[in-house]
């Protein structure tokens, strides 16, 4: 199949396409991005590095040394296990050009985020969905029940806490589809970018005991961090894994941002100062979103604290069930509120609209109140 071809199976991203065309004034509960100020440290790199006259070259196709090394630190492992790219968005396309080709399987979560099944089929590739758990968590046994059919796979994904349910997936979980995968031969890619954004607990991650065979990890500066805008991400993981993906990324974009990276520096050299502002952040906008639903909603289940990130997976009425897409496009044209229907996420997101309450408060309290009397009804 050309590359046309696989274009043309391709649609644009539910979730963008919510936003354009809303009619002026909509509310957005749709978009998921953290609506607090950049951290003060990358402002302040910026001005400082890349003020009136300065220069800003190309650089180094792996990164800055000064990056590299600060990451390095961070996540506690070495250099070469690391792989930055242009958001985790450009390591998911990488590993996905490196390690999927024409007529192999992919394992993508249902529901799952958009863009799994997508870069499956740019690589050529086709997307098995494995269901998730009924309460939107990792079901190992789910998962190997569809490993099981396939007959090609060569890359599995998956998401914790996920977008959109916002639950995690439990160190028992991630042990067996990590065990399946690496006797399998196939590559493992959990992304974890939420990871880090969460009100209780930091829930386990795939490589908690250290770098092995065949898996990755994905974080990313976008969320927790607060600056999605700098589009700086990475892989950890398997060096053979990243190999490949790394001439991928090098070739797609040649280099990160330089301006970028020097944000992203100045932001890990108080990495904790700034997830904690993030968190409290996270912990102000929960509180206007639980409190504005428990009183505009009343007559649904309150929401359950997500293990991380800032969606809200919500069932929808009966009245958007046959048709949930003009529900919601219904929602926003008459209502003016975006949310995303579910069913963008896979089939068994059909019941279900996704709600981002990352922005800011008032807009929070707006849009629930917007939101009720669809769902009253």
């Amino acid at each position: 199949m050309t590359p046309a071809a696989r274009l043309a199976t391709v649609s644009p991203s539910i979730i963008r396409a919510m936003g354009q065309g809303a009619p002026e004034g909509c509310v957005s509960l749709g978009l998921g991005e953290p609506s607090w100020p950049l951290p003060a440290s990358a402002s302040r790199a910026l001005a400082k590095a890349y003020g009136e006259g300065s220069t800003c070259p190309y650089g180094p196709n792996a990164g800055t040394p000064e990056l590299r090394r600060a990451l390095s630190a961070w996540l506690g492992s070495p250099e070469d296990t690391l792989m930055l790219a242009a958001g985790s968005q450009a390591a998911l396309f990488a590993l996905f050009q490196a390690w999927a080709g024409d007529g192999d399987e992919v394992l993508v979560p249902d529901p799952g985020f958009v863009t799994y099944p997508v870069l499956a089929a740019m690589a050529g590739a086709k997307a098995l969905a494995y269901e998730l758990a009924d309460d939107g968590s990792l079901d190992a046994e789910r998962f190997i029940a569809t490993l099981d059919k396939a007959t090609r796979a060569k890359l599995a994904v998956i998401n914790h806490p996920a977008n959109p349910t916002g639950v995690g997936a439990s160190a028992d979980a991630l042990a067996k589809v990590a065990r399946i995968c690496q006797d399998r031969g196939v590559v493992l890619v959990s992304d974890e970018v939420y990871r880090d954004l969460y009100l209780e607990n930091r829930h386990p991650g795939i490589l908690d005991d250290g770098v092995r065979r065949g898996i990755v990890a994905l974080g990313s500066m976008s969320k927790a961090f607060a600056a999605p805008g700098l589009r700086v991400g990475w892989a950890l993981g398997d060096p053979d894994v990243l190999a490949p993906a790394r001439l991928v990324h090098n070739a797609m974009t040649s280099c990160l941002s330089r301006p970028a990276q020097a944000a992203a520096v100045a932001i890990l050299d108080e990495a904790q100062a700034v997830l904690d502002e993030s968190r409290r952040q996270l912990r102000l906008r929960w509180d206007t979103f639980d409190a504005s639903y428990r009183k505009m909603l009343s007559f649904l289940p309150p929401p359950v604290i997500p293990a991380g990130g800032f969606y809200h997976w919500m069932p929808l009425p009966r009245e958007g069930l046959s048709d949930p897409v003009g529900f919601c496009m219904r929602v926003r044209d008459v209502g003016h509120v975006i949310v995303v229907p579910g069913v963008a996420f896979g089939a068994r997101g059909a019941a279900f609209a996704r709600l981002s309450w990352g922005g800011f408060p008032e807009d929070t309290i707006e849009g629930i109140t917007r939101l009720a009397p669809y769902w009253r009804t």
